[in-house]
């Protein structure tokens, strides 16, 4: 069985980790999410982001999600690929110094990766990102552009492919994210 590598951590948004958390393993993958110093069995709350009329989006609290591996235990040559999710997780796993280096040999052996919404913060924080057109939620595009990757603004429910990255503004690009990540790892859906 293939393994994905999912990054999270506390707040990490609700949409953006259990949708792809769920539609990954429906397809077979055994998807390993996991958070600096936690271990499987272990959770991370999750928040809800909606808009409900002030400029930014709103946050409520989400549900409990599981961990299913122990983040030092991760050793990417077991992984296909590895997705990123949004939510305010990002801002502070990027300060782990192993999940840069994660991030960095899934680039380095040029292997699949998906980051949503803030999922890119963690990009630009581990360098990886020169030279790639990415999106994100809007607020996080100043930050490619600064990392020297070029910032794509596209309808949120839609993802930007470039190489081996793919890249969604917010959870309304969930099917989109998924639907061009697993093509990514080569997989094939027919109907």
């Amino acid at each position: 069985m293939p393994k994905i590598l999912m990054l999270c951590g506390d707040f990490t948004e609700d949409y953006e980790t259990m949708v792809p958390f769920q539609a990954l393993s429906m397809l077979g993958y055994q998807v390993d999410a996991v958070c600096p110093d936690k271990k499987a069995g272990d959770v991370v709350a999750t928040a809800v982001h909606d808009f409900l009329g002030e400029q930014t989006y709103t946050e409520l609290r989400g549900h409990n999600f599981a961990l299913t591996a122990d983040f030092d235990a991760v050793d990417t040559a077991e992984y296909a690929g590895l997705f990123i999710t949004g939510g305010r997780a990002p801002e502070y796993i990027r300060l782990n110094s192993r999940v840069l280096e994660i991030v960095q040999e899934f680039f380095a052996d040029n292997k699949p990766v998906a980051a949503i919404c803030h999922g890119p913060q963690v990009l630009t924080a581990a360098g990886v990102l020169k030279g790639y057109t990415a999106t994100a939620y809007a607020a996080v595009g100043p930050d490619i552009n600064l990392a020297g990757g070029t910032y794509k603004e596209v309808p949120a429910d839609q993802a930007v492919v470039d190489r081996n990255l793919v890249t969604s503004p917010a959870w309304p690009g969930d099917a989109a994210i998924c639907r061009e990540f697993i093509k990514l790892l080569g997989a094939k859906i027919e109907l």
